[in-house]
């Protein structure tokens, strides 16, 4: 990663209290430019709570996040898409009845300048913008490994062409900074390694930063050139993957207590 990078997003002491429960504790966190960064650790440390305030799914108590020097703290999760954050979710979150390439049209929504009565009564100009979608949507579909399924269901897809399909919705969205949320859960070994593959070319041909939240160290490692350890809502390391993996910390509370990681 270049050390000199500009920050694209920068929290500044993040806070996430439910009720009583503190869930992000004052965390601050840099995605330099075209980097790829992984958040780690234990089930409940607070990695998708801290997703969901980037995202605006929720909003932080307390502390202030500033993305492409916009603060987005309180901007609603359209607003944030719009800015260019695309994301993908733990659970897969397609829709099933409909086709791979409807699922990215839906992606590119937010890009798409004709309103509903430009729609309704078929103006020319509407006409050739859609037809420019749903031909950028084909090239994502390609882009992402999904050749020759464009006409196909969502849910009878492959599980790991289903996780390539929410990350080429994602891609519909222009996104300057993507967020995987545990894109290799479920996935069978080969899977993993193909999905690696994609998210390395991901980086190499598109101006894209990529923040991953992961369980695989296997993926963290040869994925990530900054990791960031989260537990009980508090950073307790950063650094690059090896000096994670040796910091005495993260051992006790993640890498020693969960196997198979």
């Amino acid at each position: 990663m270049n050390q000199a990078a500009d920050p694209l997003l920068v929290a500044d002491n993040v806070r996430k209290e439910f009720g009583g429960l503190l869930a992000v504790n004052d965390l601050d966190f840099t995605i330099p430019e075209r980097s790829i960064v992984s958040l780690i650790g234990p089930n409940g440390a607070g990695k998708t709570t801290f997703f969901n305030m980037l995202t605006g799914l929720y909003r932080a108590t307390s502390g202030t996040i500033v993305f492409d020097g916009v603060d987005i703290t309180d901007k609603p999760p359209h607003a944030i898409t719009k800015l260019g954050v695309g994301r993908t979710f733990q659970n897969i979150r397609l829709f099933p009845q409909m086709t791979a390439l409807e699922n990215v049209l839906v992606g590119m929504h937010s890009r798409l300048k004709g309103g509903i009565l430009g729609s309704i009564f078929g103006l020319p100009r509407v006409r050739r913008e859609e037809r420019e979608a749903e031909e950028k949507a084909r090239e994502l579909l390609a882009f992402s490994g999904l050749k020759r399924v464009d006409d196909q269901l969502a849910e009878s897809l492959a599980y790991g062409d289903q996780r390539r399909l929410e990350v080429a919705r994602a891609l519909a969205t222009e996104p300057k900074l993507l967020l995987l949320d545990e894109p290799t859960a479920g996935m069978n070994p080969q899977e993993t390694v193909a999905f690696l593959d994609f998210v390395a070319k991901l980086r190499e041909e598109r101006p894209i930063a990529i923040l991953l939240i992961e369980h695989d160290m296997k993926v963290v490692m040869g994925a990530s050139e900054r990791v960031t350890v989260l537990d009980y809502g508090e950073k307790i390391a950063e650094g690059s993957p090896n000096e994670v993996q040796q910091d005495e910390r993260v051992i006790e509370a993640y890498l020693g207590r969960t196997a198979s990681v």
